[in-house]
């Protein structure tokens, strides 16, 4: 059980005689030199750095022992379920020969609670079994925080009293602005009426960069008991008028600016009866409320606690499974959806980031993606606003001359970007601009190893991969830096792995699935990658079909195959969708594109790649339905030349293109990743 000295009921479960185990959370909540007894009985402290095996453990406890074991102990059952996991494993055999699992939710400073796993028999156990019980249990442990029934606005107004008096936004594009957590609740509170007022429907759309502005207006959503949905103004009029009239919004919060730059956007322009609704300009707004209101708003939130003040702002106290957020997918194969994320799954999954990011010393990051984009909806924007590191914004990931210099003026920690605009750096910045960062986190494509090594022999600064997807609110898995541990420290993991995208972070559970069969693959073998978790979402919009076929009983279907290690790294092999089936063998699409990268040096140089010049692998069927791959490519290449090389390098000639179309330029989408709807459609009406 948890334990604490001032925990007094605790103390009065103990029972007097028998073997009993208390998992603490340090040494000083039992020193036996202060508080030596428990309940009447001796407290034996298992000594020294050492871990106890389940060996010694089950010697002691079999004798009768009360026996402690500090928190960050583990029992030996095998690596890669360590701290990063929100629990405290304990193995301790029974008096029938049976091993019981035990998690204390250390990791939660809210409460401590006992969660009982399945029973295992200690003979022959399989670790596979176990290593997947444990983390079953690790979602069931983080699920039951109580923090994450709140509703967003609630969780919204709690972080901003920490940070009452303090930046909690500074507006790095223009005149460097800064947002303080008091001024913009009160000017978000002061907003909501009007969107109370003038907006029926439950949900909002808004159109805006990563600012001040938008920061002000997703918080006012909320505030009103409405769901922001922050619209992709880079998808395509045809996408845009999909998702808008699939989520009912009548009304976008924009500004003049984002109007004239989106000229495709489908803007409403014809207002509801009555007045309301179409395209609003915040601008003129937010300008035109009454500065006396929100001085009166920001006096009030000092002095009033935030449990009242939430009842004075009308904000409701439980949000749950209830929609808080809404955003369509990029479409990178396929049709847009709509991805409805809950309060639960923001909530729980900044708190996940929190966990596993709160042993790097970051002050502030770079709140440059877009909030369309998952990544940028849940890290760089909400995860600042519930009490997270500062945000420095910038309205665009792409303009990397302004990313250095906002970098090196503010010292910014963290910065998230994809490899593709990573490149840039490599080009525009220098060491000494760089040198306030912490860690780079990559995500949304795979990080070239070169790009790596180059990144960091150049900046010295630690390139950590992760993964995510919106379906999982986004973050799933990361590589991180242990600032706190050396390598020859007691208790060091080792918390990156190259080529892997990192550990699951907290919370979360995992199965590795035959493609086809749904068969649980044994550890280190590929399969399809299903997910179960509190950052899991619960449908896409009024879409019951695409949502049964990737949901069964809280497990997500990624459509991604990958492996997990010994040590329990992922290792991400590609989309399913980037397989092609070729006499029975599964052809990996991305194998074959980098081979070709690396063979043709003097057409894919790094400055071509950095230019979005890239090969791309397609498959398509043939007249006669079968189907066959086919090279997309920017840059001109023989088939012959293309069959020799490949060849000489090994690949088997199932794994050769049989067709090369070449293309003026590879289509992206707004965020860097290559649009494979679009190459499809090309190469359809290529052939």
């Amino acid at each position: 059980m948890p334990f604490s000295v001032s925990n007094i009921d605790g103390e009065s479960r103990i029972a007097a005689t028998g073997p009993a185990l208390l998992l603490v959370h340090s040494w000083s909540e039992i020193d036996p030199k202060s508080f030596p007894v428990v309940g009447g009985r001796v407290v034996r402290v298992w000594p020294g750095l050492g871990t106890p095996t389940l060996e010694e453990a089950q010697e002691l406890l079999q004798a009768g022992h009360l026996l402690a074991i500090r928190a960050d102990s583990r029992a030996e059952f095998g690596p890669g379920l360590g701290a990063l996991n929100p629990l405290v494993v304990a193995l301790v055999a029974g008096r029938k020969g049976k091993a019981f699992p035990i998690f204390p939710a250390v990791a939660d400073p809210e409460t401590r609670s006992l969660h009982l796993g399945p029973v295992f028999d200690s003979w022959g156990l399989d670790p596979d079994l176990l290593r997947l019980a444990l983390y079953d249990l690790g979602v069931e442990v983080f699920r039951r925080r109580p923090s994450l029934a709140h509703h967003m606005g609630y969780a919204t107004l709690l972080g901003l009293k920490k940070q009452w008096f303090k930046p909690v936004f500074i507006d790095g594009f223009q005149d460097g602005r800064v947002l303080n957590g008091g001024t913009l609740f009160a000017v978000a509170w002061e907003f909501s009426r009007w969107i109370r007022k003038h907006v029926p429907e439950k949900r909002v759309g808004v159109v805006l960069p990563p600012g001040l502005g938008s920061a002000v207006t997703n918080v006012a959503c909320l505030i009103a008991d409405k769901t922001p949905v922050n619209l992709n103004f880079t998808a395509g009029r045809a996408a845009n008028e999909a998702a808008l009239s699939k989520a009912g919004i009548g009304t976008i919060l924009s500004v003049d600016v984002m109007r004239s730059k989106a000229k495709d956007f489908p803007w409403p322009e014809a207002p509801r009866q009555g007045g309301d609704g179409g395209t609003i300009d915040i601008r003129d707004l937010l300008g035109g409320l009454p500065k006396w209101r929100i001085g009166l708003r920001q006096l009030i939130g000092t002095i009033v606690p935030a449990p009242l003040l939430r009842l004075i702002a009308g904000i409701p106290g439980e949000g749950g499974d209830a929609e808080a957020a809404l955003l369509f997918t990029s479409g990178s194969s396929g049709e847009p959806k709509g991805v409805i994320l809950t309060h639960r799954n923001i909530l729980g999954n900044t708190a996940q980031t929190d966990a596993v990011l709160d042993r790097v010393p970051i002050r502030n990051l770079l709140a440059c993606l877009p909030i369309f984009h998952s990544f940028g909806c849940t890290v760089t924007f909400w995860w600042p606003i519930l009490g997270g590191p500062q945000g420095v914004t910038n309205v665009s990931p792409t303009e990397t001359a302004k990313l250095v210099e906002l970098i090196e003026k503010y010292e910014i920690g963290l910065l998230l970007n994809t490899p593709t605009f990573l490149r840039a750096f490599l080009r525009k910045a220098t060491p000494q601009a760089l040198a306030s960062l912490k860690m780079v986190v990559t995500g949304a494509e795979k990080l070239p190893p070169e790009l790596r090594a180059e990144f960091e022999a150049k900046f010295g600064v630690p390139v950590c991969e992760g993964y995510g997807m919106t379906e999982a609110t986004p973050v799933v898995a990361v590589n991180l830096v242990d600032f706190r541990k050396q390598p020859t420290d007691d208790g060091y993991e080792e918390p990156r792995r190259h080529g892997s995208v990192g550990r699951l972070i907290p919370g979360m559970s995992i199965r590795i699935r035959h493609p086809e069969t749904g068969v649980d693959q044994p550890l280190g073998e590929t399969g399809m990658i299903w997910l179960r978790g509190v950052n899991i979402f619960p449908g896409y919009l009024n879409d019951p079909h695409r949502t049964a076929q990737v949901l069964r009983r809280g497990w997500y279907q990624t459509g991604d195959l990958g492996r997990l290690d010994a040590d329990g790294f992922l290792f991400i092999e590609g989309r399913l969708s980037r397989f092609s089936k070729l006499g029975g063998e599964m052809v990996p699409h991305g194998t074959i594109e980098e081979k070709i990268v690396v063979l043709f040096p003097e057409l894919f140089s790094e400055e071509a790649v950095e230019a979005g010049k890239v090969p791309v692998i397609l498959g398509v069927e043939d007249k006669e339905h079968r189907e066959e791959l086919v090279l997309l490519t920017p840059l001109p290449i023989e088939r012959s030349l293309l069959q020799s090389r490949l060849s000489g390098a090994g690949l088997p000639n199932l794994w050769i293109p049989r067709r090369i179309v070449t293309v003026a330029e590879i289509p992206r989408l707004g965020t860097g990743k290559v649009d494979l709807k679009g190459c499809l459609e090309f190469t359809q009406a290529a052939s």
